[in-house]
């Protein structure tokens, strides 16, 4: 559901004004129309704090009709999914600070995309390579051409 539509619908429940919770929120009744109205797309986090308090809601009520996250969404999403890191590992991560476990997700992040590039460059060779007869950086050893007549030439002046 809508961020607007669902605060017009509790404001409605609890059967207050756009004015009321206006004030109680500390924005403006119009900034509430429009957010109500669904002209308002992306608004803070403090607003919708201070909107959730105003109509004594979950304050994640809010912010799941806004589409952000919530770790009520995330349990759901990751219910039954069971990581196997190594729980040392895991220890040690969160005794990490917070600048060090960015730069290191940073640098997993790299070493992923570079794993997810190599792969699709290896399907693009594989492709390539089935409509070349001779893969890139291989000499044509088949006699004849200007390849192999320079080697023969190279190998009788070392042999002599």
């Amino acid at each position: 559901m809508e961020l607007g539509k669902r605060i017009r619908e509790l404001r409605e429940e609890i059967g207050v004004t756009q004015g009321q919770v206006a004030g109680e929120a500390a924005v403006s009744q119009g900034y509430l129309s429009q957010l109500e109205n669904g002209d308002v797309r992306n608004p803070s986090a403090a607003v919708i704090l201070r909107l959730a308090q105003a109509i004594h809601v979950d304050p994640d009520d809010l912010f799941e009709a806004a589409g952000y996250p919530t770790v009520r969404t995330l349990k759901r999403v990751y219910e039954g999914y069971e990581a196997n890191v190594d729980p040392d590992l895991l220890r040690f991560l969160t005794r990490l600070p917070r600048n060090r476990q960015r730069r290191l997700l940073l640098l997993l992040e790299g070493m992923e995309n570079l794993v997810e590039d190599t792969r699709r460059g290896a399907v693009e060779d594989t492709r390539r390579g089935a409509v070349e007869d001779t893969p890139r950086g291989v000499e044509d050893t088949r006699g004849g051409g200007e390849g192999s007549a320079g080697q023969d030439s190279r190998l009788s002046s070392q042999q002599r």
